[in-house]
């Protein structure tokens, strides 16, 4: 790894404290692997919208456009609730990854052993968890035609079209395949092929694909029963790949098997630069606090390693210390519980940083 370059998006709320945790973890992680990295700051979000007018200035598409990889803390929060539609903070994620071309969120859901009690399921249910979802991030009903609420003949009515192309099939469910050959070579095609139009082409697509990876099984569930057995059994899923709208919903409700949304990362990809990211929210209450969780967003940069910055080792030295660091029973306040050692958002991150090996 030579001569890479990211750059960090602090964002809003908690933002600026994980991404700053994550970033010392990251450099003394790359500093024990013999390699380096440079990195800048950009702005996005809230903070942007207050410096410069807009939720993401084109001095930060570019940057992250020439960047190997973006790592961003979170954006949004109460202050710019009001502001005009297109001004809203959240609207930087969206532009991000429209401008990066970013079609693929890749989201894992691994159980810590450390924290099985934390979990709403049962220890012997959780303990096997460890599952890769894969969303599709730029198509579907989100990005579909609409038409807002509207009055046609005396009744208010609003209309969302969910729309899929093959190119948008086969290459999220490529991905997906190629996640799984490195995992236990099992995709899950999430969709709702018994009622849905675009769920029976997604289906058929799917099969064709997954039939150039003679490496993989692929199977077929409907969204419905797999939101019910990630409850039930969700030690049996490896990868699951799916559209736009279930994808971020299943996601979501995967987030909690593992008992703490703060730990969880995730990887937006496409052809060039990935954005990485911890999935929970800004959480402005705690801001300035020093009790944030930082893990997720520490795990988000083992991802960057992995996915975009070409290094595996790093990547298996963060996600190896942040397992001991809970196993040696340091919390934050999220997961905090009696009898363990609660630390603040710097202090895990260097925690962490003492752990790499």
């Amino acid at each position: 790894m030579s001569n890479k370059h990211i750059v960090v998006i602090p964002g809003d709320g908690i933002g600026a404290e994980i991404t700053a945790a994550a970033l010392s973890v990251a450099q003394a992680a790359a500093e024990k692997c013999g390699c380096s990295f440079t990195h800048e700051i950009k702005q996005a979000g809230g903070a942007a919208i207050d410096a410069f007018g807009v939720p993401l200035p084109e001095d930060t598409v570019e940057a992250c456009r020439k960047a190997d990889g973006v790592l961003l803390g979170a954006v949004g929060g109460p202050k710019w609730d009001n502001v005009a539609p297109e001004l809203r903070a959240e609207k930087a994620i969206l532009g991000l990854r429209k401008a990066l071309g970013l079609y693929a969120n890749l989201r894992p859901v691994k159980a810590f052993p450390a924290l099985a009690g934390q979990s709403p399921l049962k220890p012997e249910i959780v303990s096997t968890v460890d599952i890769l979802i894969v969303r599709e991030l730029n198509g579907g009903i989100y990005y579909g035609p609409r038409q807002e609420a509207t009055m046609i003949k005396g009744i208010e009515q609003a209309c969302d079209s969910e729309v899929y192309s093959r190119p948008e099939v086969e290459r999220i469910v490529r991905l997906a395949c190629r996640a799984a050959i490195s995992r236990k070579g099992r995709v899950m095609s999430v969709d709702k092929a018994n009622v849905l139009a675009t769920s029976r082409l997604w289906r058929k697509v799917a099969a064709e694909v997954a039939a150039d990876y003679s490496q993989i099984t692929l199977d077929n569930m409907y969204v419905d029963n797999c939101a019910m057995q990630l409850v039930l059994n969700p030690g049996s899923f490896d990868v699951i790949v799916t559209g736009n709208l279930f994808g971020d919903i299943l996601s979501d409700e995967a987030a909690v098997l593992t008992g703490s949304i703060g730990l969880l990362p995730s990887a937006s990809l496409g052809d060039g630069t990935g954005l990485y990211e911890p999935i929970h929210g800004s959480a402005p209450d705690i801001a300035g606090k020093g009790i944030a969780n930082p893990l997720g967003t520490i795990l988000s940069a083992a991802m960057l390693f992995r996915y975009s910055l070409g290094n595996e080792q790093a990547a298996v030295m963060i996600e190896k210390a942040v397992d001991q660091v809970l196993a040696d029973g340091y919390r934050t306040a999220d997961i905090y519980q009696q009898g363990f050692t609660k630390v603040s958002t710097e202090e895990m991150g260097r925690q962490v940083i003492a752990r790499l090996r």
